[in-house]
């Protein structure tokens, strides 16, 4: 179905310096939660300087767009993690776009759809929720797809638009935490033409069984990281991605930390995982990704 560019809202991001654009990334209703109701809210007390955004109707991209100055058309699809409950849409996503602006690399935020609270506190709704494992099952089954078919949406959305948007076509990346791993990882097996990632950066991210895991002939090149110390205990699922990669031939990296935890993302801890960013940078530059 063809569509148009929507017009641009204005949000004010903390610390972000100027506005920022959001674009829908679906025309009309998402496919599959028509029938949702409620609004996005956003939770800033349970983790201070780290807001949750929850109860996500409407997926959108916030674009974070490099400096026309050092711009190298390269660009970035963040999916924050949080469970599929909430999102971590600073320190997974809007600090992780504006380390990438400084290197020349624009960025979309990705906004996707998450479970449902019924509360002002969703990461203590979560977390009453995990201790009933199979109602917990119940919500999730349904909103992991959603969320996949988001973040190929917007992969789909950015090459549509590149021109309009000041990327390359050909040079379209998507990086996930976690959960949002989660989708990053689910986009670098199962594509078509128009929502195939040029690049895939899964971090500490949540594989699940379900997802295709055949790794395709012109599949992209992959870096991985993640902490030994996870407490969610997720490094075999990159270890296993970064095989099935070196088993297939293609283009792989992969830092495994001694210490970090899990859901490390740009926080500061004085831990070996605080410096994956640059590890990430280090290798745009050697798959050319930062030349101009």
């Amino acid at each position: 179905m063809k569509y148009t560019l929507i017009a641009f809202i204005f949000l004010a991001f903390a610390g972000a310096g100027h506005a920022q654009k959001v674009f829908a990334i679906w025309p009309g209703l998402a496919p599959g939660s028509e029938s949702w109701k409620g609004q996005e809210e956003e939770d800033s007390s349970s983790i201070p300087g780290d807001p949750l955004a929850y109860n996500i109707v409407k997926p959108v991209l916030i674009f974070f767009p490099a400096s026309p100055s050092i711009a190298n058309g390269t660009s970035v699809i963040i999916c924050p993690g949080g469970s599929f409950c909430y999102l971590h849409v600073k320190t997974e996503g809007a600090d992780v776009a504006r380390w990438l602006n400084k290197k020349g690399v624009s960025a979309f935020v990705l906004k996707y759809r998450v479970v449902h609270s019924e509360t002002n506190h969703p990461m203590q709704e979560k977390n009453e929720r995990m201790k009933d494992t199979a109602n917990a099952r119940r919500l999730l089954t349904p909103v992991v797809p959603m969320g996949i078919a988001d973040a190929k949406q917007a992969l789909a959305y950015v090459r549509k638009h590149a021109g309009e948007l000041g990327v390359a076509p050909d040079k379209i990346g998507i990086i996930g935490f976690s959960a949002g791993g989660t989708l990053a990882t689910a986009s670098a097996f199962d594509y078509t033409v128009e929502d195939r990632p040029d690049f895939v950066a899964p971090i500490y991210a949540y594989v699940p069984p379900f997802l295709p895991m055949t790794v395709l002939k012109d599949a992209p090149p992959l870096f991985i990281a993640a902490a030994t110390d996870d407490e969610l205990h997720l490094v075999p699922m990159s270890i296993d991605l970064y095989s099935k990669w070196l088993t297939a031939g293609h283009s792989a990296e992969i830092h495994i930390y001694s210490k970090g935890g899990h859901g490390f993302g740009m926080n500061r801890q004085n831990q070996p995982s605080d410096t994956w960013i640059e590890r990430f940078g280090d290798w745009l530059q050697v798959q050319g990704l930062l030349k101009k």
